[in-house]
C-alpha cells in the first residue's frame, strides 16, 4: 500500500476527522478504530500482559505526517504526553522532505547474550578453550530454537572477553543471535541458559548470570538526512544549530538533555507499537558513552551549499512479532498505521524520527528558545488543571499566551474573571 504522508490540514482536523482520515488511508477496519477509544483494550488482555491489573494509564495517541524514509512515505504513530513532541517532529520531516527525506540503514537483527563464569585461576586460557568448542556450542544454542533459525536467524558467533572486577577476572562470553523480527529476549536467553553447563565444563568455571545485554552494538540502526537552510530559517540558523550540537557534543550535562528530546521522538514510537522502551532507552544512553564519555548521538555538519547536513547512529532492539507487540491489539493497529514489514524497517523509521526529532529541538533553541512554541502548547494543559471546561479552556490559554504569562496562578485569576462575565 503507497500512502502520502503530507497531509494538508491534518493538524485542523478533530479527532475524529483524524482517526477516519487515517482509517481510510491505511485500511483500519471498524472494530480497529473502536480500539482506538478510550476504556477500549479489553480486560484479559491487560491481565495477561503484567500481574495484579487494576486499569491502565492512557496516553496521548498522535500521528508524525510529512515523513518520507528511503524513498518510502509513513504515517508514524506516537504515544506521548509532552506537548510540541508530534507536532516538532512533524515540521522537521516536512523540512527533510525538500532534499529527499531520510534514508536510513540497519546492520543484521543480532542481539547479545552474556554468560558470566567467574572461579577461574587462567581466564585467557580458558577464553581460548572457549572458542575452540565455539561450533558445538552454536549447535547446542540453536537446537534450543528450530523455528528461529527455519526463518534464517539463530546463534551466528561466540566472542569471549576477560573483564577485571571487584570479584576478581571474569569470563564474559558473548553469544550473538541473529533474532530476526522479534527484539529477541526470550530467544536469547533460553540460548545463553541452555549452553551454560558446557561453558562450565569447558573451562572449570562456575557460570552466575545468564542474560541478554541490551547494549545491542551489533544491532545499529543509521539515519541521515540535509535540512535546507531557507527551510531553516537561513544560513544563520544553520550557523547557530551546529554551535549549539558542539555544545551537546562537548558536555554530559548539555547531552543529557540532547540525547533526550532524540529519545522523545523514537521512545513514543517504541511505546506505539508495543516494544520495550526501558531496553531502547538504556541501550542508546550507554552507547553513547561508547568513546569513554557521554556524547551526543547525533552529528550535524553543513554542506557545501550551506545547508545542515544531520546523522544519527544507535542501537535500536525492535521486534515486530513477540511481546506485547503481538499481545496489545493497539500495537498492531500501529504496525498497520506503518505500514512496515520488518523489524529493520520499524528501527529505521524509529532512527528516522528520533532525528527528525532532536533537529527540531535545535532549530527552536537556536532562534526563538524551545519555551515560547513549546508553553503555547502547554498553556491549554494549565487552564485545564485549574478548573477550565469547553470553550474555556482556549479562552485562558489565548489570554496566557497574549500577556506572555502561562502560569498556574494567573490562569486560575484569568478564570475567575471568565466566570464572573
Amino acid at each position: 500500500m503507497t500512502i502520502n504522508s503530507r497531509i494538508s490540514g491534518f493538524k485542523d482536523l478533530s479527532v475524529v476527522e483524524k482517526r477516519k482520515k487515517i482509517a481510510e488511508m491505511v485500511g483500519l477496519t471498524p472494530e480497529q478504530i473502536s480500539l482506538l477509544n478510550l476504556d477500549a483494550v479489553p480486560r484479559d488482555v491487560l491481565g495477561r500482559m503484567i500481574e495484579n491489573v487494576i486499569g491502565y494509564f492512557p496516553s496521548p495517541y498522535g500521528i508524525a505526517t510529512n515523513f518520507r524514509i528511503n524513498g518510502k512515505d509513513y504515517l508514524v504513530p506516537m504515544v506521548v504526553e509532552e506537548a510540541s513532541v508530534v507536532a516538532a517532529a512533524s515540521h522537521a520531516a516536512k523540512i527533510a522532505r525538500k532534499k529527499g527525506g531520510f534514508f536510513a540503514t540497519t546492520t543484521d537483527p543480532v542481539m547479545i547474550g552474556q554468560i558470566q563464569v567467574l572461579d577461574i585461576d587462567t581466564p585467557f586460557f580458558a577464553a581460548q578453550k572457549i572458542i575452540e568448542h565455539k561450533q558445538e556450542l552454536l549447535e547446542k544454542a540453536n537446537s534450543l530454537d528450530p523455528v528461529l533459525v527455519k526463518f534464517g536467524g539463530g546463534a551466528k558467533d561466540i566472542e569471549v572477553r576477560v573483564v577485571p572486577s571487584m570479584a576478581g577476572d571474569l569470563v564474559v562470553v558473548h553469544l550473538l543471535v541473529d533474532c530476526r523480527d522479534a527484539m529477541g529476549a526470550n530467544a536469547v536467553n533460553t540460548m545463553v541458559e541452555g549452553i551454560a553447563p558446557k561453558i562450565e565444563e569447558i573451562t572449570g568455571g562456575r557460570v552466575l548470570l545468564r542474560i541478554i545485554s541490551n547494549l545491542a552494538d551489533h544491532r545499529l540502526v543509521r539515519a541521515r538526512a540535509v535540512f535546507d537552510k531557507e527551510e531553516l530559517g537561513g544560513e544563520d540558523v544553520v550557523d547557530g544549530i551546529l554551535e549549539a550540537y558542539a555544545f551537546a557534543d562537548a558536555d554530559p550535562y548539555r547531552a543529557a538533555t540532547h540525547n533526550k528530546g532524540i529519545m522523545n521522538g523514537i521512545t513514543s514510537l517504541v511505546l506505539a507499537t508495543g516494544n520495550d522502551t526501558r531496553a531502547i532507552e538504556a541501550g542508546a544512553h550507554a552507547y553513547a558513552a561508547k568513546n569513554g564519555y557521554y556524547g551526543s548521538l547525533t552529528t550535524y555538519e553543513k554542506n557545501d551549499d550551506g545547508d545542515l547536513v544531520g546523522t544519527i547512529e544507535l542501537p535500536m532492539a525492535l521486534g515486530t512479532v513477540g511481546g506485547a507487540t503481538r499481545a496489545h491489539p493497539t500495537a498492531q493497529i500501529s504496525l498497520k498505521i506503518l505500514g512496515v514489514t520488518s523489524a529493520v524497517e520499524l528501527a529505521q523509521v524509529a532512527a528516522s524520527l528520533g532525528l527528525a526529532q532532536n533537529l527540531a529541538a535545535l532549530r527552536a533553541l537556536a532562534t526563538e528558545g524551545i519555551q515560547r512554541g513549546h508553553m503555547k502548547l502547554h498553556a491549554r494543559n494549565i487552564a485545564a488543571s485549574v478548573g477550565a471546561k469547553g470553550d474555556l479552556i482556549d479562552k485562558v490559554a489565548r489570554k496566557m499566551i497574549e500577556e506572555g504569562i502561562i502560569r498556574t496562578d494567573r490562569a486560575e485569576e484569568i478564570l475567575k474573571e471568565l466566570t464572573k462575565e
